[in-house]
Formats: structure tokens, sequence, C-alpha cells
């Protein structure tokens, strides 16, 4: 509990402003603490941006190092009816596709009808899907309401959906509907049959098919798209696709074929793509700068004048720190040491400069790839793969570098933190001490003041007595 203090009314003296100014010389080194403390706290925010950095870095350097990650290829299509895409599994060459035949999603619409019939006990009639795999789905509506039997269909989970469509009049002006079924799945998989009647009924044979009555129709048969590899040659060889993709014809090449592709025979010509290559080792290049920048601006020192003309140097966060030293000599080796096929990072366009961060030439870099793509790719993912072990030896979250040491400063800061808290309470009570202190003192002081002047009065009461008059 604090001292009240009147604040030197025996004394006259400004003690709490005077107990203060102790206070404030004794919780120097709370103060030091504190400023550590700050210190730490701005290590960590740096440390934790560097780690980000890193981390990026391993796993743009990880994602580049997997096999076939540079294995890139364009292709370009002789009809714009087919648009062609080439992935890793691809291959440089030419090859030329009939189609035949595009995909198709089973449509069927029923006979035109106001209300769904009845069975023979009066209730509304249920209606069985097989799909294409023998599978039936029996569906029982509500009511004789469309309506409802188009809930009921759409909530069975069978081989199509329903919609209601108007399909006009009666001769007395009712207005007459449709139930348009449309397949779950496009192609031949997605093939479907609607019966009137129970699954065992379907099974019987006794149940009507919906689309055998008057009226009623297949608008759109299940159909696979089709294309044919080496048409008209002993070769000729027929691909089917359930949708208007095809999927490896031949490894990595996808094509998307329209309608207006049917009956064209379409040339596509795979090529490996450099550009996207060069684009790879580019965002390593990019992304490795970034880092080392950073790692740059922590730790280094820099030289000033003051004003009597002296110089003095001032180091970064980081300066004379070893783990961060050492994470920016691992990066950078790993990115400008030869790799084991006797390639230098220069002679794919990955230079370093004398500032310490690399520069990337697309041009060299293309010129070695068109010179020998296998060779240099492999550097490349060499080269990849030792920068994603040098950044994941900083980053990783159990045992990085940098991890560790933003552990170490964040446990510094909480035994900092309990110091400062410790300092707060002893300071406090030092405080107490020294108000009590100086109030005993100012009430002493004020005891003394009150007998000086006591004294003062009687001394000035007494008689004066001259030498004379004592003769």
């Amino acid at each position: 509990m604090s001292t009240l203090s009147m604040n030197g009314l025996g004394s006259g003296l400004d003690i709490t402003s005077m107990v203060n100014a102790l206070i404030q010389v004794e919780g120097l080194p709370q103060q030091q603490l504190q400023q550590t403390k700050l210190t730490d706290q701005s290590m960590i925010t740096n440390l934790q941006i560097m780690n980000s950095k890193a981390s990026s870095l391993a796993t743009l350097a990880t994602n580049l190092a997997m096999p076939s990650a540079l294995n890139l290829y364009t292709v370009s299509s002789s009809s714009t009816a087919v648009t062609a895409t080439a992935g890793t599994g691809a291959s440089a060459g030419t090859v030329s596709i009939r189609f035949d035949r595009v995909a198709q999603t089973q449509v069927d619409v029923t006979a035109a009808m106001g209300s769904w019939p009845t069975d023979s006990s009066g209730a509304p009639s249920v209606l069985t899907f097989v799909d294409s795999t023998g599978k039936q789905t029996e569906v029982t509506p509500a009511s004789t309401s469309l309506d409802d039997v188009v809930s009921a269909i759409n909530a069975s989970g069978g081989p199509a959906t329903a919609m209601k469509v108007a399909a006009g009049q009666d001769a007395s002006g009712n207005p007459l509907y449709r139930l348009q079924f449309t397949a779950v799945k496009s192609g031949a998989d997605g093939a479907f049959t609607v019966y009137q009647g129970t699954a065992a009924q379907v099974t019987a044979g006794s149940a009507a098919d919906l689309t055998a009555q008057p009226g009623a129709a297949v608008v759109t048969q299940a159909q696979d798209a089709q294309a044919t590899l080496y048409a008209g040659t002993a070769a000729e060889q027929a691909v089917t696709s359930s949708s208007n993709t095809f999927s490896d014809i031949i490894p990595g090449l996808t094509a998307v074929a329209t309608q207006a592709a049917v009956g064209q025979t379409v040339t596509f010509t795979i090529a490996g793509d450099n550009a996207g290559v060069e684009k790879q080792a580019n965002s390593l290049v990019t992304s490795i700068n970034d880092l080392l920048s950073n790692i740059s601006q922590n730790t280094s020192v820099s030289a000033s004048i003051n004003s009597t003309g002296g110089s003095s140097a001032t180091g970064g966060l980081f300066t004379g720190n070893s783990t961060v030293r050492a994470v920016q000599d691992a990066i950078t080796n790993a990115l400008y040491m030869p790799t084991s096929n006797g390639k230098s990072p220069s002679d794919l366009g990955i230079s370093i400069q004398q500032d310490g961060s690399f520069v990337f030439d697309q041009a060299k870099l293309d010129a070695a790839m068109t010179a020998d793509s296998k060779g240099t790719i492999a550097s490349l993912q060499e080269i990849a793969s030792r920068v994603s072990a040098a950044a994941k030896n900083a980053s990783d979250p159990a045992k990085g570098s940098l991890t560790s040491l933003i552990t170490g400063r964040q446990a510094e800061v909480a035994q900092l933190s309990d110091q400062i808290s410790d300092w707060d309470t002893r300071l406090a009570d030092r405080k107490d001490a020294l108000m009590a202190l100086f109030n005993a003192m100012d009430t002493s002081l004020g005891t003394l003041k009150a007998q000086q002047s006591w004294l003062t009065s009687q001394i000035a009461g007494l008689p004066a007595y001259s030498s004379s008059s004592s003769k």
C-alpha cells in the first residue's frame, strides 16, 4: 500500500518529486530490461518475416525439383474447333486425330398430360428408372401433381433429373405439360430408361416404357464422343470419351472438341515450352533475391559522420549473428555452385553480382535449352533441390535454424517480461519505504521548526540589560 504524503508540510520540500527522482534512478536496471525486450521483439518480428520468405522459397524450390516439374510443353492445333493442352507427361512430336462425333447427354420427354396418372388403386403411379448398369431407382410421387412428381424424381438420386415443360392446352382449355428427363451423366454411361410402374413390374416386363407412349420421345440419345487415330490404316484405333474432353490420347495431351470438329482430322504439334522453364527459373532467382535482400538489410553496417566530424558505424539487427549469416551462405552456395554434370549456373543464365544478389539472363537459358534441353533441365532441378534443402534447414517448423532462433528470442522475451514485472513490485515497495522515511523526516523537521519558533519567541521576550545599570 502506498504511503500517503502531504508533500512537505513540515519542511516545505517537494517530497513526491524527490522520491520519484530517486525511484527513477533506482529503476535504471528495469529500463535496460525494457529496452532489451523491445530489441528482442523487433528481432522476432524481423526473423518471422525472414523465416516466411525462406519458407516460401522452400516450397517453390521443392515444387521445381519434383520429377517432370520442368518437362513443360506447348501444343498447337490445326483447327479452332479443337483446343489442346500438353502436360508434363507429354513429349515433342506431331499427331493427327479424326473426330467422329461429340458426346451427348440423354434427354427424354413424356407425352403431354394435365396430371400424373394413377394406378389401379387410385394412388399416384410409381416411376422406375433403370440406369446403364441395370440399377433400378423407384420413385413414388406424393400426389398426381406434376410438381410433386418432379420433386420426387429430383430427390431420388436416380440417373436423371426432371422438369415440367408447358405443352399447350387440351380441348377444354386446361393447361398441358410434359415431363423432361435429363441424364445426370453425359455420354453412354448416363443412358437410362424410365418406366411407369414399380421395380418389380419392370423386372417382370409389365411396366410401360414412358418414351414409347404416343407423343413421347427420346430427344437426345446418350452418346460418347469418339475420335480415331491413324484413320484409314491397318492401325486405325477408336478412342471414346463420356465428355468432349479426350485425355491422354497420347501421354500428356488433352484435347477438347466442339461440334464443329466432327468430321475433321486435326493435327497437333507438341514442342518443349522453353518460356515456361525460363519463367520457373526466374521465379526461383527472384525468390532467392527477396530472401537475401532481407538478410542483407538486417546485417549491413552503415557509417555516419557526427557533428564534430568523427565517424561512427551502426550495425543491423543481425550483424554478427552467425545463424542468419549461415542461412545467407547456404542459400547463396546452393544457387551458384556448379552442378554434378559440370554445368555452372552462369551457363544457365544465373549469375551472382558483387552485392551478393543474383541476376537471371533469359536469353542465356533459352540458348542452353536449345543446345541441351535434357541436361539443362537436370541442372536446374539439381540447383532447385539444393536450394530447397537449404531453405528447409532454415525454415522447418520443428527444427529450422531461423525457427529455433525465433523460439529462443520468444523465450527470452517471456523471461524479460517476468523480470520487468518483478521490478515493478520492487520499485513500488521501495517507493513506499522512501515515502515513509521522508514523511517521518518531514514530521521531525516540522517539530524542530516549531521548537525553533517557540525558543525564538521566548528569547525575544526576555528583558534587556545594559552594563551601566549594574553599578
